[in-house]
């Protein structure tokens, strides 16, 4: 099986790059970046994914995408180039070739009005124009092919590259006070945690369709930042506080785009699929912090 990663220098590729290419089952893993397959360029990144050889049983993982909430809403022509148009272009491509697209998500294509986790079954309702685009993306993604998977996450983390948790750490190294959002919630989830579970799609016995995956459990940002700092310090990391003072959604005058408050993801498909229970999220973050370097 070859396994063609678009993305892979971005946090959850490298992490996929890194521990699919010690797989026995992978016989090839190819890592194809912006510069081979540019998704802003919907011709140019098909004829860049068509130039390389794979076919029946390969595995393309789409893990890039225009994943600047406030810069889509900008720029709407954009994000649906990059998170609509050419998905579905190289949805097509991998169809006529019997391989199966991998097509990475998001939580932001629902409203954030449920009370509960969000199910594969779930109606969405994005409130953006990144929203709007994903879920268009999604959609024309599991139009062409029955093979085809959308894998939604939520608040990606990993040691590749920084996201709201080493932000809010690496202030504490030189600032005493901290604050976030604490009336936005969904699931933090660990790209090393991910890679290991993303395994279960290259095998062609998974049915395909959507899938929710991420780390057990709900958390606001504020929860999500606490944590962190508070895993940093028992390890060693310098930090001025351990405490997040509350902000509100609407604190926020600088968003351009609206947030959905409450997107934490239900898991069950999965587990129910695979027999694997995701760990909580309070674990992974503990273990990112174990060997974290600012």
């Amino acid at each position: 099986m070859k396994v063609l990663i678009l993305g892979s220098k971005g946090r959850l590729g490298s992490a996929l790059l890194r521990r699919w290419s010690t797989l026995s089952q992978i016989s090839e893993v190819i890592a194809l970046t912006r510069t081979q397959v540019d998704l802003s360029d919907p011709d140019a990144a098909e004829a860049g994914l068509s130039s390389q050889s794979f076919g029946a049983g390969d595995v393309v993982i789409n893990c890039a995408a225009a994943t600047d909430v406030d810069g889509c809403e900008r720029d709407p022509e954009t994000a649906l180039r990059i998170n609509f148009l050419t998905p579905e272009r190289l949805a097509r491509l991998c169809a006529s070739r019997g391989a199966r697209l991998v097509h990475i998500g998001t939580d932001y294509v629902f409203d954030g009005a449920l009370d509960r986790p969000y199910t594969e079954e779930d109606e969405p309702r994005p409130l953006s124009h990144y929203g709007e685009s994903k879920l268009r993306g999604d959609r024309a993604v599991l139009a062409e092919s029955p093979l085809h998977c959308v894998v939604r996450v939520s608040w990606v983390f990993g040691p590749d590259k920084s996201s709201f948790v080493d932000a809010i750490v690496r202030r504490a190294l030189t600032n005493p006070e901290a604050a976030a959002v604490h009336d936005k919630t969904s699931s933090p989830a660990y790209t090393e945690d991910l890679a290991l579970w993303l395994e279960q799609f290259l095998k062609p016995s998974l049915p395909g369709g959507i899938y929710h995956l991420c780390n057990r459990g709900t958390c606001s940002w504020r929860d999500y930042g606490e944590y962190a700092l508070e895993c940093a310090k028992r390890h060693g990391v310098p930090v001025l506080t351990t405490t997040v003072a509350p902000l509100t959604l609407a604190d926020m005058k600088t968003f351009v785009a609206m947030r959905p408050p409450h997107t934490s993801l239900d898991t069950g498909k999965f587990t129910r699929a695979t027999g694997i229970t995701p760990r909580p999220w309070k674990e992974a973050v503990e273990e990112y912090f174990s060997t974290w370097k600012a």
